[in-house]
């Protein structure tokens, strides 16, 4: 059901939308932690660490249909907001047409140019084929990964959070099944995980897509629409490249760690796999709650109601905080259980590389949500220079202390003190730039909009 943002305490109004975006994540992620879950336990460390190379790779894929995903969402939202629903359409269908031209190019460039992206990150030569097997499979389904993409997106502009979660607890269940089918069952390896991804997600692509498309045709509207505008575009563009650009040097960033993870041994690769993917259903769930955050700045703004945001950001780093104490909890102390789900051993060097990441990234995690709900604020606003200069700059910084801090610690130790470094400072410069968005939409209205400080 499609839910106006722009009515109501913001508090509830924002609780109520993002709480299913958590459920959802929380089900996405499932996805890569079934993946990395039945390789480790059902074929062996070797694949655990194939997988843990190729989701690097798969970040920048997933890094341009999530930009799609974020520029069509608050432009859609704002004309949503604003009753504009003819343009609204119109600014769909141009998501649909580029975001379909858009994954062709990258499936081309995808599948002439993985195997040297893994060389580049130092694969190791004993998981190299599976690691390879694995992006083929994965690039042969990235229309599914778009197009879903596009689809939640619209959902979350419509004010409809829910519809998404249950899709994606239903595929992730799903999912979970074929990996165990397809490798213990089958004896597939590393190729079973990624078939049954490739399933799943097809499924929810083709059943969320349609379900889209019934939506728009109940809102009534007058005159044939436009299903392409350069204008649109345009618009949806400075939203959704400063996100692909951010998302994508994330990803190389992250690939570039991951080359230096790998010279300590396929034994530190598999610690530091199954590690992210626990750190990772942290911020990626921070991060949904931002895209909330953005739809609903995004609908304010639309409908003229700047003055809501402050409350908005304000209920949703109370949000994220409640989360992050039982995350912070968990993994603190049930950590090594935690990560023997992906591991087959009780000991050793990986079990012990990902408790000491865990240890390490966990209270940081009130830190880095703030961070998120700030960005959320800046996308809705279409402040996206400044977006990109926060998350740049962390990501530069993880990066180089990465190399100078495992240098002279002689260990990958080092290589985990960077991410708490380049969170606070990026997290600094967020609520900078938040602070100085709320005092421009005050000056532009000032009877409408209260000062936005926090």
């Amino acid at each position: 059901m499609n839910k106006d943002l722009t009515q109501g305490d913001p508090r509830k109004v924002l609780w109520a939308f993002c709480l299913p975006m958590f459920g959802s994540i929380v089900f996405q992620q499932l996805y890569n932690i079934a993946d990395s879950l039945v390789a480790g336990k059902f074929i062996g460390e070797n694949a655990l660490a194939a997988v843990g190379n190729s989701y690097h790779i798969t970040l920048i894929f997933i890094a341009f249909a999530f930009g799609c995903n974020i520029g069509c969402s608050v432009i859609v939202s704002r004309l949503f907001g604003a009753r504009d629903y003819r343009t609204m359409k119109s600014c769909v269908y141009t998501a649909l047409i580029a975001s379909g031209i858009l994954c062709s190019v990258l499936m081309l460039c995808g599948l002439a140019s993985c195997g040297e992206l893994l060389r580049l990150m130092k694969t190791q030569p004993e998981v190299m084929a599976d690691s390879a097997l694995y992006l083929d499979i994965y690039i042969w389904g990235l229309p599914f990964l778009f197009f879903y993409n596009i689809a939640t997106g619209i959902f979350s502009a419509l004010g409809d959070s829910r519809t998404p979660f249950l899709f994606l607890a239903l595929s992730s269940t799903a999912n979970i099944l074929m990996d165990i089918l397809f490798v213990k069952g089958f004896s597939m390896g590393v190729a079973g995980v990624a078939w049954a991804t490739f399933l799943c997600q097809g499924v929810s692509c083709v059943l969320s897509l349609a379900l889209v498309l019934k939506r728009l045709r109940d809102i009534r509207t007058e005159g044939k629409i436009p299903v392409f505008s350069w204008e649109l575009l345009g618009k949806i563009a400075v939203v959704a490249v400063p996100s692909i650009l951010q998302q994508s040097f994330i990803s190389v960033g992250n690939m570039l760690i991951q080359g230096r993870i790998n010279s300590f041994g396929v034994s530190v690769a598999a610690g530091y796999s199954a590690a992210v993917k626990l750190n990772n259903l942290v911020i990626t769930s921070f991060t949904t709650i931002g895209n909330g955050i953005s739809n609903f700045a995004a609908q304010n703004l639309g409908a003229g109601q700047p003055g809501r945001i402050r409350d908005g950001f304000r209920a949703g780093r109370k949000l994220v905080w409640c989360l992050c104490v039982p995350f912070c909890i968990a993994y603190m102390a049930l950590g090594r259980y935690l990560l023997l789900l992906f591991l087959d051993s009780g000991s050793g060097t990986a079990l012990l590389t990902g408790r000491q990441f865990l240890w390490i990234l966990a209270p940081f995690y009130f830190v880095v949500s703030v961070k998120l709900v700030a960005d959320g604020i800046l996308r809705g606003a279409s402040a996206m220079r400044q977006f990109m200069a926060a998350t740049f700059t962390d990501l530069i910084l993880r990066v180089v202390l990465s190399f100078l801090l495992s240098g002279w610690t002689g260990s990958a130790l080092g290589i985990w003190c960077s991410w708490p470094v380049g969170w606070t400072v990026a997290t600094g410069m967020s609520l900078f730039f938040y602070r100085r968005i709320c005092r421009r939409l005050r000056d532009q209205d000032a009877e409408t909009s209260p000062a936005c400080f926090s």
